[in-house]
């Protein structure tokens, strides 16, 4: 019984981080957008924009090749082995009722490679930014007193009048 309990719980998680990653890349993307427009700097950022169109291409590599997602699966055979089903689960029921809803499997499928398309058409025309910052070299520090060896153009030390001693 224990462990019907542990297969139920790890299905509820499967579905939760399954929910997780699907927000990431449609949220991801709006924001995105949205971040495009309205000029953040974040969105550009090469490491959040390379791991959502690696994220969005697996999904439509699976599309594309009809098979079917790693983590469905998976929540599905722990859910077999707890005796469950999806309506069994409180938090399996919700999760589920966000990812999956009544459509037919090619419904999915052109979602799946449209929404890809969009996510790279993104990343071509907003591209992220790559480049590296350069830093300036620091300047020397002056000593008090001291004087460069090259004085601007245009100052003749010469032609200053000498400082008078005030008597007092």
């Amino acid at each position: 019984m224990e462990s019907q309990a542990f297969y139920a719980a790890s299905a509820d998680a499967i579905v939760a981080v399954h929910t997780l990653f699907v927000g990431f890349v449609v949220i991801g993307q709006l924001l995105i957008l949205i971040g495009l427009v309205c000029r953040w700097k974040w969105v550009r950022n090469p490491w959040f924009r390379l791991t959502h169109l690696l994220c969005i291409g697996v999904v439509v590599a699976e599309a594309a090749s009809d098979i079917v997602c790693p983590l469905t699966l998976w929540e599905r055979h722990l859910r077999d082995l707890s005796g469950q089903t999806v309506n069994d689960s409180a938090i399996g029921w919700f999760f589920n009722s966000i990812l999956f809803f009544n459509m037919p499997r090619e419904f999915f499928v052109w979602i799946h490679i449209s929404f890809g398309a969009i996510v790279l058409g993104t990343f071509v025309f907003g591209p992220p930014r790559f480049c590296r910052k350069t830093t300036v070299p620091a300047q020397p520090r002056r000593a008090a007193g001291f004087t460069p060896a090259v004085r601007p153009a245009g100052i003749n030390p010469a032609a200053r009048p000498a400082r008078q001693a005030h008597a007092q």
